[in-house]
């Protein structure tokens, strides 16, 4: 059924309101750095509570990557809200350290000097860290600084039942809103390319973070410790980020949840020699990495969307999804924007709201192995060349200019921005929509832009505006004054985490050795959370 026609459905009478129900959440990533900038060596601070169990305020690959977690909204205020609360808690807690601004460090030593996640003794615990001891051998540790941030995303019951309703599918409703979700993924790939233009705000990096690597990056001017490609937009979903050898030559398919499924348990049990070569455990007997196959848990294919689900225990995510459908989406290609203090703000979330709506209503044809290529191509040019004027993608068996392609979209998604104007009563979507069209006719309105023109105005390396920048982030969290209420509440968040992860220790009855075991043959036991 046509973009067209379902907006007109949706647009509607009473089916508007169904609008009003879309739910977000954002999980954002920051690094914790020294007041020098250097990456902090420091434990996960226990003001901020357990890092395994507490629901807000978590780590990522690094023990010095802090993962900040909003509670899922229908409301976006609610939800940058909550995030500007957990940024200023945790600036009351973590002393002169600051939160690093951008998606790229800097100021790095080598590998062995990244701290890698500690999540305790449990042995749900042990697998998180060992997981990330894994990431490190396949990819370096360099690569667990990177931060980013994750746009969670849902449409409400009642839009599945009005669009499955409108539609007369004989399918349940489960598999309906499951497919509809994998065919958003489909178009979101298709065209993520757009995002990166639009919102990406890693052009540059620290010359210490490529160090020793091949690379194609040049300095910044005269500023030989500032890299950079002129026309960059996002050099974290590059070739600098969770990029290899041996995922490239994995396809992912999206077709449909059981092709999905196949394709990722595939990986999942393929052995891989590379990996195979660095060993299960070192000499002394410490798990290096969780197995020797291509993947050693579903997560850890990186790609720029995920289809989510909330696993009841005893499942893997891949196996909550086959059971119970698609609960939402996430999208994992959005950089920290250095120049808002959330590193996100309530334009950006209107936006990426329009265009996943415009995603899960377009047509969206299955695809091809030569399609998944071509997608993947889009995004190298993009990351690498994206603000060229010049710059050719791949569309079909054409070639097609970026700002051309773009613009076509941007009419596609005026009339989905203008059903959630009605459906919110506000004119705002379609104000976003025309102010990220005019990034398309003028790229240096783009953050990636911006940055690197800051830099240049101010004479400053990379390093020097992050700083700046991280500076004026720190004292705008610490002017907000916090409410006595706000305060109790990450403490008691904090202390139960920590009683939480105590009863986890306290209940295993398995070593490692026959958990790994039991978890890979049997999935018996909670899966354990990992990012």
């Amino acid at each position: 059924m046509s973009l067209q026609t379902r907006l007109t459905t949706l647009a509607h009478g009473n089916n508007l309101s169904a609008l009003k129900n879309i739910v977000r959440g954002i999980e954002k990533e920051s690094l914790r750095v020294e007041a020098s900038g250097r990456m902090a060596a420091t434990p996960h601070p226990s003001a901020l509570g357990s890092a395994m169990t507490h629901p807000s305020i978590t780590t990522d690959y690094s023990e010095a990557l802090l993962e900040f977690i909003t509670a899922p909204s229908a409301s976006i205020d609610e939800v940058l809200n909550e995030l500007e609360e957990i940024h200023s808690y945790t600036y009351q807690q973590i002393g002169q350290e600051l939160l690093w601004v951008s998606s790229m460090p800097c100021q790095l030593g080598d590998d062995s000097s990244i701290p890698v996640g500690q999540y305790g003794s449990s042995n749900n615990g042990t697998m998180k860290t060992v997981y990330r001891l894994g990431l490190g051998h396949r990819y370096g540790r360099l690569m667990q600084t990177i931060a980013g941030i994750h746009y969670n995303f849902s449409v409400p019951e009642e839009l599945w039942q009005q669009l499955h309703s409108q539609e007369n599918s004989q399918q349940s409703l489960k598999d309906f809103k499951t497919d509809g979700y994998f065919a958003l993924i489909r178009n979101f790939r298709r065209y993520f390319w757009l995002l990166l233009y639009l919102l990406g705000a890693a052009p540059a990096v620290c010359a210490s973070f490529v160090r020793g690597r091949e690379h194609d990056l040049v300095p910044l001017g005269t500023d030989s410790h500032s890299l950079h490609l002129p026309y960059a937009t996002s050099l974290r979903m590059g070739n600098l980020g969770y990029q290899s050898d041996a995922q490239s030559s994995l396809v992912v398919c999206y077709n449909d949840i059981g092709q999905y499924s196949r394709t990722l348990k595939s990986a999942l049990e393929t052995p891989y020699q590379p990996y195979e070569e660095i060993g299960l455990k070192d000499a002394q007997g410490n798990y290096q990495q969780l197995t020797t196959n291509l993947l050693q848990i579903e997560n850890e294919f990186y790609s720029p969307i995920r289809p989510k689900r909330t696993a009841a225990v005893g499942e893997t995510p891949l196996e909550a999804l086959e059971i119970h459908g698609v609960e939402y989406i996430e999208v994992r290609c959005v950089d920290l924007n250095p120049l808002l203090p959330n590193g996100i703000d309530r334009q950006t979330s209107q936006f990426l709201d329009t265009f996943l709506l415009f995603c899960l209503l377009k047509e969206s044809p299955r695809t091809s192995n030569v399609e998944y290529h071509q997608i993947t191509e889009n995004q190298r040019r993009t990351v690498e060349r994206g603000r060229d004027p010049e710059l050719q993608l791949v569309d079909g068996n054409k070639e097609r200019n970026l700002v051309d392609w773009g613009l076509s979209l941007m009419a596609e998604l005026q009339p989905v921005a203008k059903v959630l104007d009605q459906a919110n009563s506000t004119a705002e979507y379609s104000s976003v929509a025309a102010a990220m069209e005019a990034r398309l006719h003028d790229s240096s309105l783009t953050p990636a832009a911006q940055l690197l023109a800051e830099m240049t105005e101010n004479n400053e390396t990379y390093y020097c505006m992050a700083m700046r920048k991280a500076q004026e982030h720190r004292d705008y969290f610490r002017s907000k004054q916090l409410s006595s209420g706000a305060v109790e509440k990450y403490r008691c968040l904090a202390a139960e985490s920590q009683l939480k992860q105590q009863q986890i220790e306290a209940a295993d009855r398995l070593s490692f050795d026959e958990f790994l075991a039991e978890y890979f043959s049997n999935r018996e036991l909670e899966s354990p959370v990992t990012s």
